[in-house]
């Protein structure tokens, strides 16, 4: 039988395992940060007649440039954005892969604060990228001392940043924004696919998009309007970065059906966005009851909540699997990462915690 050691495959790929975190039948899924909540019956019928105007054309390509999505995306973002300052792919992951395309690759470096979002180094390594793993403090923070100074070590030609921090929860401080905008020699890109649910006040890197042509804020209508299976990611960025991905992007990378789809869901956001505060309401009770019980809690702006555990996480991990409860490992030494569900669902992980 042929194994992946008889192919020639490369050898930076060799000894990898694919990205993915577990997908097992329990009755409670808390590990993906997915929207627990489905979608609503008339969302459901305005997306099924929109596919079915599609279905007769099929036999012809979509539009290409995906236009009248970018411009009702520009409309939900407001921030004066239009459609030539929007770009939209398959989830926000093509739009970060498509941003090292043409911004990094080969003999470039790309550059991310730890622990983050783990697929922005496999997406460098997919692309060629050499990535530096630069780091946070002890409390998963980031200052604007700690961030400069990385950044004039390593001087890369692309930095992630997540805001909300993916798997801390946190939302950055503005003004480590403004700093690594100042002092990176290359494309800055804020990773916001929590925004929605951040705390009041929290502001949005969109802010000083006029101000930042080599800034990019990428999201995502993954989480806050529970269409992770749509597949639909967006950036916001100066015109002139949108035609830059251009030259990278695959022709005919948006089905017409992804295409109908999110403009039906972004015409009924305030319907879907329905759940946003409800979830946001069980991520500061998880939060609360937590301290209580005397773990470590990171502070969230995101609709999951990374937490400390006695021991190793593995263990604790299986013990919250046993009982029903499916979390997420991220690969923190003592600390693990619930998503923010429905009561019920919260119910059973408090009670499932309490077993360890």
């Amino acid at each position: 039988m042929t194994t992946l050691d008889d192919l020639p495959i490369r050898d930076d790929l060799r000894g990898l395992s694919p990205y993915g975190a577990p997908q097992l039948d329990v009755s409670v899924r808390l590990n993906t940060n997915e929207n627990s909540y489905p979608v609503p019956e008339p969302v459901v019928e305005a997306i099924g007649k929109a596919l079915a105007a599609e279905l007769r054309d099929l036999n012809r390509y979509p539009d290409r440039d995906a236009v009248a999505l970018r411009a009702d995306l520009a409309d939900y973002l407001g921030h004066g954005l239009t459609a030539d300052q929007v770009w939209a792919a398959n989830g926000s992951n093509e739009i970060q892969q498509q941003l090292l395309q043409v911004f990094a690759g080969p003999g470039r470096t790309a550059l991310g604060f730890v622990p983050a979002y783990s697929m922005h180094p496999l997406l460098s390594l997919g692309t060629g990228t050499r990535w530096v793993p630069a780091r946070r403090g002890v409390d998963f923070g980031l200052t604007v001392d700690e961030a400069v100074g990385q950044l004039r070590e390593h001087a890369p030609d692309l930095v992630f940043l997540c805001s909300p921090n993916n798997p801390t929860g946190t939302a950055l401080d503005p003004a480590v924004v403004l700093a690594v905008l100042d002092e990176a020699p290359g494309m800055v890109v804020v990773d916001e696919a929590y925004a929605e649910f951040a705390r009041a006040g929290t502001v949005s890197a969109l802010a000083v998009l006029p101000d930042h042509p080599r800034l990019v804020v990428t999201r995502t209508m993954s989480k806050a309007f529970g269409f992770a299976g749509g597949r639909l990611g967006y950036l916001a960025a100066d015109p002139a970065v949108v035609a830059a991905v251009q030259l990278v992007r695959l022709p005919y990378h948006l089905s017409a059906l992804t295409q109908a789809a999110a403009r039906a869901a972004l015409a009924h956001r305030d319907v879907l966005l329905g759940t946003v505060d409800a979830i946001k309401v069980q991520r500061d009770r998880i939060v609360t009851e937590l301290r209580a019980l005397g773990h470590r809690v990171a502070d969230s702006d995101a609709n999951f909540v990374l937490f400390s555990v006695d021991g190793d996480q593995q263990t604790a991990w299986q013990t919250l699997l046993d009982a029903g409860v499916l979390v997420r490992d991220v690969g923190l030494t003592g600390w693990l990462r619930v998503t923010a569900g429905t009561p019920a669902e919260t119910d059973a992980f408090l009670t499932a915690v309490r077993r360890l």
